[in-house]
């Protein structure tokens, strides 16, 4: 790309520049081959494991690069970013490392346990401030600060040096293979990682192609690259909350355009099922963002066949909090699991029919909301039910029809749906 199209390109000097400026302080994470899926796609996939930095993700490279680069001056005046996650930990780390006191602005309603490895990746180096609701309330409240104190604004992902620090997760990886790489999957939330190691694989491996994966409820890349213009997305679904943004980088979007050969989105539901599967099935703990690449595999499934493919896991900082809700989400992408308004008719054995009667052998009621008005016929309960097959719905949809029993489809409902999950 020429200076027409864009004024930043990342080279190959600065890359290198900062992986020797982060040696001794990010991990070198491993390249390692997955048995399981390599069998499971008829390919040769390998993890590249970030999810085993110090601080559970890339972020440390970016945010140490540029918090090191800056002059004694701007370190004396302090530092500051907004982040809900990982970007706050690498920052606070490399805050405690290099001895700048930094601000962390963090939404209101963080949960404790991000604080808490904030805190300790920090100590006393770093002050956090809960503002807003959400990240962009804690976004525009660190500009201000940074605007009104003249300190340093530290991005997530919008900066030359933070693109250049996460792009020596490209140096290593080819470092680390003497087979030629066919495919690369990685994650896509504000455009940092993405564009600093697809620039690193355009230079070095220029026929490895290279899929950026986002989740299907925050296409921002996808969209602007559509739209041929960096481009806001009004409303995002915030699930995947370490690849959720409603804007990428000024900088980082016309790199993406030019070196990303396509761009996908993953539903939720799919993100949450490799999870799953990942934990139970692998041992490994990843982030929702972090399992956006592999979760991206069934979708190239016939195109990898045979091939090299390196998969990026960009972090596990994972709330355990959320089990629940990951699983619930598995369970809605599979078809797996349904909710209802069931119509119980006002008269003793209602419910023993529906049980009896109408659930299949292995269906299982896993949420029920009911309250009897006796001056009604029929009495209205919101029903979750849990099926072994996916082909169970269709019975079991028309023997309610059948028995009178049947109110209404709510997964098809999102403006009810969304109370429910």
């Amino acid at each position: 790309m020429n200076k027409e199209q864009t004024k930043y390109f990342p080279n190959l000097d600065d890359v290198k520049k900062a992986a020797d400026v982060i040696k001794d302080v990010a991990t070198v994470t491993p390249l390692t081959k997955n048995l399981r899926y390599s069998k499971l796609f008829n390919a040769n996939i390998h993890f590249k494991r970030e999810d085993l930095q110090q601080v559970r993700s890339y972020k440390i490279r970016g945010a140490y690069n540029k918090i090191s680069s800056l002059s004694k001056a701007e370190s004396e005046k302090g530092v500051v970013c907004a982040s809900a996650g990982n970007h706050a930990q690498g920052f606070a780390l490399s805050c405690k490392i290099l001895q700048i006191m930094g601000t962390i602005f963090m939404p209101t309603p963080t949960p404790n346990q991000k604080l808490e490895q904030v805190r300790m990746f920090g100590e006393d180096f770093i002050e956090i401030r809960l503002v807003g609701d959400t990240f962009d309330d804690a976004f525009y409240a660190a500009k201000e600060e940074c605007d009104r104190l003249n300190k340093i604004f530290i991005h997530p992902f919008n900066d030359e040096k933070i693109i250049e620090g996460q792009a020596t997760v490209g140096l290593e990886i080819l470092e680390q293979t003497k087979e030629p790489i066919d495919y690369l999957f990685i994650p896509v939330g504000g455009g940092g990682l993405s564009a600093g190691v697809s620039s690193v694989f355009k230079l070095l491996s220029p026929s490895t192609k290279i899929i950026g994966v986002e989740p299907e409820g925050a296409p921002s890349m996808t969209v602007s690259i559509q739209n041929n213009k960096n481009t806001t997305i009004p409303h995002i679904e915030k699930f995947v909350d370490g690849a959720a943004v409603k804007r990428v980088g000024d900088l980082t979007f016309p790199i993406c355009k030019q070196n990303l050969d396509n761009m996908m989105t993953v539903p939720e539901g799919k993100i949450c099922q490799t999870i799953l599967d990942l934990y139970n099935r692998d041992a490994i703990v990843v982030e929702p963002a972090g399992a956006l690449s592999l979760a991206a595999l069934d979708f190239y499934a016939e195109d990898i066949k045979g091939k090299t493919v390196v998969c990026v896991v960009s972090g596990s900082n994972n709330d355990i909090t959320r089990t629940a809700e990951i699983k619930e989400r598995a369970l809605l992408y599979k078809n797996l699991k349904h909710y209802f308004i069931v119509k119980f008719p006002q008269r003793a054995g209602a419910l023993k029919e529906f049980v009896v009667d109408i659930l299949g052998p292995n269906d299982d009621i896993t949420h029920f909301e009911y309250t009897k008005k006796t001056n009604r016929e029929n009495g209205a309960a919101v029903v979750g039910i849990e099926l072994k097959s996916s082909k169970d719905l269709a019975p079991l949809i028309a023997k309610m029809k059948a028995r009178k029993f049947y109110g209404e489809y709510l997964n098809d409902s999102p403006d009810l749906f969304q109370f429910l999950v």
